[in-house]
């Protein structure tokens, strides 16, 4: 099911200002005209004068979503929820009207020792989510927060403050995840890394899926409950995507993950529609119409998600890549590889190399992207440089012919673009890079080479591919191609196709990674074990297992 298919559910004014696009820009239409249309009404648009409703009338628990907070700095926090009572309907239950949300900040879990406490408006168009932005707090620092509308209160979240820019941290333990289909199983893997010591999780994309979720929740095989019809069609329009949001954040080991870390999160190609390219859709559709559907799918994504003001989409656009530091210990570039990178070549999937990927005017990042990470490069005073991205960074040969197929969609398809970025690797100086990766539904180690084609080549860092939480069901620990990837990628040192997450403890003298995997998502309650670990020497790019 296609955007074309429904060219009558985008609302009458986003079809009227698309109208007037070239590409993804505005030409003929008033900046305020355009921003009006593709914003789907900001409160500064004109409603913000709607009417407040009393949150002491919400009869029922509105805080189905849960909590969550993100983007930790050094003196400042970002706490999110959404008033939801009724999740599943597409006004979440409440009238459109704005409510007044209360919040509090606290040392310590029963809220004795309270840092800051506040008000926030839940805006009815942002569906009544709430984005916090909490200035002037200690650096370095373990908080506790929560929300209250009405007499409800919603479930208490952990969040915490980075260390402070020249400061020299004894360590930091990530999380990477990726890739969670709803329809594919359970988030058991989410649970345990609830209960896991991480002080940051890095979402990696394929936070949604736009593919219908039937009666059943499909792979999930529900008997105690029957999901509405609502979601058992393709996303298309704001309301679709809103409602798939509800739907996968309403999972319980989901809330307990985000209300037990903060996420760094970014995107890939799901969130809208599976592999497009800045603003061509996978099927070659109507431009116009794929522009709408990317305004509706960016604006449910920020609403959403626990992000601030900066990353808020203007339209079909939205700045996601941006910069986060942990004191000197570690750099995070985080990338958005989708929106703006040229059209997959050769129509996309695993094809045999020709020379557009080679073509220096393609790209992954665009041109604006490049530089600024190449320049946060150069400025870099961090010991690791970590980049969390999405698709495939390192080279993937598919087969063992003389000449492998590659994948389109993955940087060996923007060779060029890909090799830019290596130079400026060691055009920089900068030392010990983690390039952290999804997307692919299995765990990955790779070597990242100056030369893939050349084993004895320099190593000029780690690529860590972290698994997925569901996609792809239960998987298997080594898939029917294992023995060809090992044998075709001799800087590929590690392969796993059960789900899972993985996470990188970072350290003045090395980086481990542990691969923690669970047999089964199809069913509930699986274990996790480490499947593998390994570790990169600072100053020693290069994985030894641990």
């Amino acid at each position: 099911m296609t955007p074309a298919a429904h060219p009558s559910q985008h609302a009458p004014e986003l079809r009227a200002a698309a109208r007037h696009l070239n590409r993804r820009r505005f030409l003929t239409v008033t900046g305020a005209a355009a921003a009006l249309a593709f914003a789907v009404n900001l409160p500064a648009a004109g409603t913000a004068a709607a009417a407040e409703f009393d949150a002491r009338k919400i009869a029922d628990d509105p805080f189905t979503l849960g909590v969550a907070s993100g983007d930790p700095l050094p003196g400042s926090v970002l706490l999110w929820t959404r008033l939801a009572p009724q999740p599943y309907q597409p006004d979440g239950g409440l009238p459109a009207q704005r409510v007044t949300v209360h919040w509090e900040l606290a040392h310590d879990e029963d809220f004795r020792r309270i840092v800051r406490r506040g008000t926030a408006t839940a805006h009815p168009e942002f569906l009544h989510t709430v984005h916090v932005e909490v200035p002037h707090l200690g650096a370095d620092r373990v908080f506790h927060y929560r929300f209250r509308a009405g007499d409800w209160v919603s479930p208490t979240g952990r969040t915490r403050t980075a260390p402070p820019p020249g400061a020299d941290p004894a360590g930091l333990t990530l999380a990477a995840v990726s890739c969670q289909a709803y329809a594919d199983g359970y988030y058991t893997a989410y649970r345990h890394l609830a209960e896991d010591d991480v002080d940051v999780v890095f979402h990696l994309g394929d936070y949604l899926y736009e593919y219908a979720v039937n009666a059943t929740g499909n792979s999930r095989n529900y008997t105690d409950r029957t999901l509405p019809a609502l979601f058992n069609h393709e996303t298309v329009t704001l309301e679709d995507y809103r409602l798939r949001y509800a739907l996968f954040k309403s999972d319980p080991d989901l809330m307990a993950a985000h209300a037990a870390h903060p996420f760094v999160v970014t995107w890939d190609d799901h969130e809208t529609e599976n592999n497009y390219a800045d603003d061509t859709p996978s099927d070659n559709g109507d431009p116009e119409e794929f522009l709408l559907r990317r305004a509706s799918a960016y604006r449910a994504y920020w609403e959403n998600q626990p992000l601030r003001r900066p990353q808020r989409p203007d339209g079909p656009d939205m700045q996601l890549y941006r910069r986060l530091h942990w004191g000197r210990l570690a750099q995070f570039d985080v990338l958005d590889t989708r929106q703006y990178r040229s059209d997959q070549a050769y129509g996309d999937g695993a094809q045999l190399p020709g020379p557009d990927i080679d073509d220096p005017a393609r790209t992954m990042t665009g041109a604006t992207q490049e530089r600024w990470l190449l320049h946060g490069w150069r400025t870099s005073r961090a010991l690791w440089n970590v980049v969390p991205q999405q698709v495939t960074f390192s080279q993937r040969k598919l087969d063992l012919n003389p000449v492998a197929k590659l994948s389109m969609d993955a940087w060996d398809g923007y060779r060029a673009s890909r090799r830019r970025i290596l130079d400026g690797v060691k055009d920089t100086g900068i030392e010990n890079l983690v390039i952290l990766t999804g997307d692919v539904h299995v765990g990955y180690a790779f070597d990242v080479k100056d030369d893939f084609d050349d084993p004895g080549s320099r190593t000029l860092g780690t690529e860590i591919v972290a698994t997925s939480v569901t996609s792809g069901k239960d998987g298997s620990e080594k898939p029917s191609n294992w023995n060809t990837y090992m044998a075709a990628n001799p800087h590929l040192k590690f392969y796993n196709g059960r789900r899972g997450y993985t996470t990188v403890a970072l350290g003045p003298e090395q980086a481990r990674a542990d691969f923690k995997t669970v047999p089964y998502v199809t069913r509930t309650g699986a274990p996790v074990t480490t499947a593998a670990s390994f570790v990169t020497e600072a100053g020693e790019p290069g994985l030894k297992p641990a």
